[in-house]
């Protein structure tokens, strides 16, 4: 399960550590919305970020990548 963010939130999560050693990573869908996954939402224990935990969840559409030397 992951959040879908606005391009907004993503920047305002990059370079930001939801757990105080780890960094938030957000990535693409396939559809080309930003996420961020459960995992980083329910270890966020950072004051400034705590917004995320109000975030629904939709399941994740992974992005299909296309090896260029095949």
């Amino acid at each position: 399960m992951v959040a879908i963010l606005t391009i907004e939130e993503k920047d305002s999560l990059l370079g930001m550590k939801y757990d105080g050693v780890q960094y938030f990573n957000p990535i693409q869908d396939i559809d080309g919305n930003w996420v961020i996954s459960e995992e980083e939402i329910n270890n966020c224990t950072h004051e400034p970020c705590n917004w995320v935990k109000t975030l629904p969840l939709t399941n994740f559409n992974p992005p299909v990548y296309i090896d260029p030397l095949i």
